[in-house]
């Protein structure tokens, strides 16, 4: 099956799919259970609305000021490094990807999967550079025009549009739905940084927000399947979509949509801050749950942006702090997953700085020197597609002056326990 175009029939089949999601059997902690995509349906968000389409996920005009007068060394090596751009000329050579994605399974086939996915990573790394070329810039209006002009071009082919899903989910049949996931937020949020400070280009602005729009509503019309990627962490990157494509297209619906995952996430917490539907994955429970932490976040940041003080959310007395203790304890301490999962955990994304962007937003929220001292090891931090360069963006300068070597977090894991996948 093609996905292309929202199609009645295809979307009753895999509506039917979202009917019965599996939960973690060995939660003994609590009765706590992910939420259904029904009843995920029966929220009531309609107080949350678009209030300003031009505001990014943090304050681009303060952040150039902050950065013109920072001292902080690890942030003036940051905008050394990122003022030496691309050529655009390069850039608007390579092709958009127009044709039917298709991408293999990544644990059955790792290699093949690489390979399938190097245009995608590409995308990503390309409109998250030019964004952070243009704020390490000051505002260079050429790195701006550049983006907008290539964002354009893969609007102007419909890029994106088609890939592969069979509806039933299995290993390989989900991959090119769950890669283009991250290609639509990596644009939109880069996108959003340089909109409204370039001049003129309104024709090119208004391809690309048509197509962003299309592609936000036709790739989540898709649900996702009874192995869990109707409400998992998939669900919250497709949130993340929704939330700055509404934001950026004033699309209340799509905003409510990346809104519905806060509430989701928020309510499958147990008391200990667990998320169900990542702990079940055995050994990679830890890893799991900070993955879903990095899109929560983010998204969180989107949403906090319009004004909703959803940092301070809770449900049932929880809110997202219990996830990132919880996260923080069993990453310290893997025996602390007893009752939830097997204590032998894979900790080879230790290794990764990518995976923890989230914290350097989640700092700007809060003070946590658990978290603070985490991310010591890790700075600066970026993530291709989450935002991109997010040390640039959100690092405190007084945080910290100095980077840290990563030969500790690389003993850490060894200690812990040897990886043997």
């Amino acid at each position: 099956m093609q996905i292309k175009k929202l199609n009645l029939t295809t979307l009753a089949r895999v509506l039917s799919l979202a009917f019965a999601v599996p939960l973690f059997s060995g939660l003994t902690h609590n009765e706590a259970q992910a939420l259904t995509y029904q009843e995920r349906q029966k929220l009531d968000l309609r107080s949350y609305e678009v209030t300003d389409p031009d505001a990014s996920y943090f304050n681009v005009d303060k952040r150039i000021n902050e950065l013109q007068n920072t001292h902080n060394s690890i942030l003036i090596g940051l905008k050394d490094k990122l003022q030496l751009g691309q050529s655009c000329r390069y850039l608007l050579s390579i092709p958009p990807l127009d044709k039917e994605i298709r991408i293999p399974g990544f644990y059955p086939k790792p290699d093949a999967w690489e390979r399938a996915t190097e245009p995608l990573f590409q995308f990503e790394d390309i409109v998250s550079s030019l964004a952070g070329n243009y704020v390490a810039t000051m505002g260079d209006a050429y790195y701006g025009r550049c983006l907008i002009q290539f964002l354009n071009k893969w609007a102007e082919s419909e890029a994106l549009v088609d890939f592969y899903y069979s509806g039933q989910d299995k290993q390989g049949d989900g991959q090119a739905w769950y890669s283009t996931e991250s290609m639509i937020f990596a644009a939109a949020m880069a996108y959003s940084v340089v909109r409204p400070r370039i001049e003129g280009m309104e024709q090119e602005k208004t391809t690309i927000d048509k197509w962003l729009n299309l592609l936000a509503h036709n790739h989540s019309s898709i649900i996702g399947g009874d192995n869990g990627s109707c409400c998992n962490n998939h669900f919250y990157r497709r949130a993340l979509y929704s939330s700055i494509v509404g934001i950026l297209t004033e699309d209340n619906e799509l905003f409510r949509y990346g809104v519905s995952a806060v509430y989701s996430a928020l309510s499958d917490l147990t008391k200990d801050g667990a998320l169900p539907l990542e702990i079940q994955r055995g050994r990679r429970a830890v890893h799991y749950q900070n993955y879903a932490l990095l899109y929560l976040v983010t998204n969180m940041q989107v949403i906090s942006r319009q004004g909703y003080d959803v940092f301070d959310k809770e449900i049932d007395g929880r809110n997202i702090s219990d996830a990132v203790d919880f996260f923080l304890t069993v990453v310290e301490d893997p025996a602390e997953l007893e009752g939830y999962a097997t204590q032998e955990q894979y900790l080879g994304f230790l290794d990764d700085s990518q995976y923890f962007t989230w914290m350097e937003i989640y700092l700007s929220h809060f003070e946590d020197s658990r978290v603070n001292d985490f991310l010591n090891q890790y700075r600066p931090v970026s993530n291709r597609g989450a935002g991109g360069h997010i040390s640039l963006y959100f690092m405190d300068p007084d945080a910290q002056q100095l980077i840290v070597l990563q030969e500790t977090v690389k003993e850490k894991v060894e200690l812990i326990i040897p990886d043997t996948e």
